[in-house]
């Protein structure tokens, strides 16, 4: 198990404070000294801001980026997270595009719900409109790496693209990379209450002793500890793979039938886990970043309608979908429109971070080279424009499910 990031949150001011971003450097170096010091290998130390429309005028969006971007660099943040456009400000959505396209560094992300807990679907169609026009900015669709579209996601999520902060004091948090636990977890267990016990076991150990630290270091810096987020982030290797420990609770195969009751189980056992908690705390299913379920999509096996399932009962939604490089702001938005549906019906956080392929079909193969991925074939997108009023302007509430009494 590693940390995939020390995420430092942070309000930059507009103009920038040098001194704000130069405490957060100072801090976010010594964190990462104290982890490696006690054996948690920190992939990267990234910052997150407020949502960028709340603090930076519309004229000032491309400066602004730009100028946080060299500066956070130069503080050692590997990667800067500046936020969700925001509903009420629908040219937030617009200019994302263009500024993905000023730092490979830099990270957004777009609302698709509101704090009233309404679907707007002008922010779905936004979103979707981003997602559109940002899979030709690099090859193989890349930029949209580097945007999320958010339903119901608070404040200090660590992993990105869909952190943010909120208010000024200084906070960080971590997202932890921990697939491996799962799959040593269920790696020959004899029992679904032996599998169980062992994540929580492991996942509690962990969480201890990165709690004592975090606790330490936020007393020392005056940095207030948000909490970790143990949604279980795979790396493509077998056994860093989530799809792997599904498997290995029995699954012929992840994507056939039986595979939402092992999500739901693994997933049960991390509620069941105490730690500190911000962010997901889920299971985290991104094909692209997963080897096992990197191949079952290439198989034909695992499909867009399985993931957005399986995010019913686990994890952060869907993630690094390869799709087809024709992909309509149509299509792209009734599928957007589901996830908001569901995040709002189930009273969760979920993102989708959707990667339509340019020049690329269903069925073709992926072709990336890229250490952090592995290679798939692009998945079919079974969805067509929708009309009436679900193709509307309007904004709606969905309340939870609760149950009759």
């Amino acid at each position: 198990m590693r940390i995939r990031s020390i995420t430092c949150f942070i309000h930059p001011r507009w103009p920038i404070s040098e001194l704000v971003l130069q405490k957060a450097g100072i801090f976010a170096q010594a964190a990462k000294q104290a982890f490696e010091s006690a054996g948690y290998p920190v992939q990267t130390v990234r910052m997150a801001t407020p949502p960028f429309p709340e603090f930076i005028t519309k004229y000032d969006y491309a400066q602004a980026s730009a100028q946080i971007a060299v500066m956070a660099h130069s503080e050692g943040f590997d990667y800067l997270a500046l936020g969700p456009a925001l509903p009420h400000i629908p040219e937030s959505y617009h200019v994302i595009p263009e500024l993905l396209s000023t730092s490979d560094s830099l990270f957004f992300s777009g609302y698709l719900t509101t704090p009233q807990k309404e679907v707007s679907l002008p922010a779905v169609r936004a979103c979707a409109e981003v997602i559109h026009r940002a899979a030709p900015l690099e090859a193989n669709g890349f930029a949209n790496l580097r945007f999320a579209a958010l339903g119901n996601v608070p404040p200090w999520a660590p992993f990105f693209p869909a952190a943010y902060h909120q208010g000024k004091a200084p906070a960080f948090a971590l997202a932890l990379e921990s697939a491996d636990l799962a799959v040593s977890a269920f790696s020959g267990a004899k029992s679904l209450h032996q599998a169980r016990q062992n994540l929580i076991s492991q996942v509690e150990a962990h969480a201890q002793a990165l709690q004592t630290i975090a606790h330490r270091l936020g007393e020392s810096y005056q940095v207030a500890f948000k909490g970790l987020d143990f949604t279980l982030a795979p790396f493509p290797e077998p056994d860093k793979s989530l799809g792997n420990a599904l498997e290995q609770l029995g699954l012929p195969a992840v994507g056939y039938f039986g595979s939402l009751a092992a999500a739901a189980f693994l997933t049960d056992a991390l509620d069941r886990a105490v730690y500190q908690r911000t962010g997901f705390n889920g299971l985290m299913l991104p094909l692209l970043e997963d080897s096992t379920l990197a191949e079952r999509g290439a198989q034909g096996v695992l499909s867009v309608t399985d993931l957005l399932l399986y995010s019913a009962v686990c994890g952060t939604g869907l993630d690094t979908l390869p799709l087809p490089g024709d992909a309509t702001v149509e299509q792209i938005y009734a599928v957007l429109l589901d996830l908001a549906a569901l995040s709002l019906r189930l009273d969760k956080p979920l993102t989708a971070r959707l990667m339509p392929i340019p020049g690329k079909k269903a069925g073709d193969e992926t072709g990336f080279d890229f250490a952090y991925f592995a290679n798939s074939k692009v998945l079919a997108l079974s969805a067509e424009p929708l009309t009436g009023p679900l193709a509307g302007d309007e904004s709606f509430t969905l309340s939870p499910r609760h149950q009759p009494r």
